[in-house]
């Protein structure tokens, strides 16, 4: 029985795709919950919000240059921007229905927790912005619609926000193509034999 070696089984490009965004989705999951038992309150301050979108892009990028790595090296536009999707949006689907349950049935007070730290941090603003007690009262009373539908979302809730996502991942998933996208040289090198 002979076996060619210069045959090697092409890896699985959506299926690594899938493991990177299942383990980008628990280390997300991780640090919500360590926020949220740590220190609750840091989830309505505006720095928290620009560190986690730093952590995210550097989640985003470390994984697509270790699925590029893992495949190979090589994949042309199409195929970066099929799996990167694929992999951003597993992610978020795995973060936003884990959090959700989170929600609902494992901790029935993050919803009121929640509401209390956004509208504290949408009263601070409102006041920093206006003086008029009027406006204020209107800029509240939309944001607590809005808390509302994010921390006790139906089921259309839940689809729209994730079409939404969909399509700002998408648009994420273009850029990181157009930049990870590396092609392989034309000329293959020559084996010394």
């Amino acid at each position: 029985m002979t076996t060619n070696l210069n045959t090697e089984e092409k890896p699985n490009a959506k299926k690594i795709a899938i493991n990177n965004a299942l383990i980008w989705a628990v280390i997300n999951i991780i640090i919500f919950l360590l926020i949220y038992y740590a220190s609750p309150s840091l989830m309505g301050n505006f720095a928290y919000a620009f560190i986690q979108l730093a952590i995210a892009i550097g989640l985003a990028i470390y994984f697509t240059l270790d699925l590029r790595k893992k495949i190979g090296g090589y994949w042309s536009f199409r195929e970066a921007l099929g799996n990167i999707f694929l992999m951003f949006i597993v992610q978020v689907i795995v973060v936003t229905l884990v959090t959700t349950a989170f929600g609902k049935w494992i901790e029935p007070g993050y919803a009121d927790t929640m509401r209390e730290i956004s509208l504290n941090a949408t009263t601070k603003m409102a006041e920093t912005f206006s003086s008029d007690q009027e406006q204020i009262d209107k800029i509240i009373e939309e944001a607590e619609k809005s808390i509302e539908k994010q921390v006790n979302p139906s089921f259309m809730d839940l689809v729209k926000s994730l079409a939404i996502a969909a399509i700002f991942y998408f648009i994420g998933a273009l850029i990181f193509a157009a930049i990870f996208k590396r092609t392989a040289p034309v000329f293959a090198p020559v084996d010394e034999e």
